[in-house]
Order: structure tokens, then sequence, then C-alpha cells
């Protein structure tokens, strides 16, 4: 089981919101496959799976989270 975290994409960064995820709990998603829309201070930026496997989702949309909050797994 691989965990999703939020990213950290810059040194500033410390938090980031889902807007929206791409695939919906458990479904099968592929290596590179976007899962979600990340929104940070500065940009916005599709998120690609890191493995391939069944999708468990365990947050929400909308709600801002801390760099490193698990976010869902792929088992």
């Amino acid at each position: 089981m691989i965990d999703l975290r939020i990213p950290k994409p810059g040194d500033a960064i410390e938090a980031g919101t889902i807007i929206e995820w791409r695939v919906a709990d458990g479904d099968t998603v592929s290596v590179g496959q976007v899962l979600y829309v990340l929104e940070t201070e500065k940009t916005e930026m599709e998120i690609e799976s890191p493995a391939a496997g069944i999708l468990r989702i365990e947050a929400d949309p909308g709600e801002e989270l801390p760099v490193g909050t698990v976010i869902g797994t792929i088992e």
C-alpha cells in the first residue's frame, strides 16, 4: 500500500487544497494517471499516480491541508 500525501512543490509552500479528484474512490488507477488537481498559493497542478492499484480517497475537495497530510492510498 502506498500513501498519497499533499506534496511540497516549493520551499515556500506549506499547504494545498484539493480542487477536484479526477478518479473515484475504489477506481483502478495506473502509473502517471492524473488523480487530482491541487491548488497552492501560487498555482494549480495536476498530481499523477505514483503506482498502479486501487485508489482509496481519504480527503474531500475544498479543505486546505498541510503539506505531508495523507489524502488517500493506492492498494
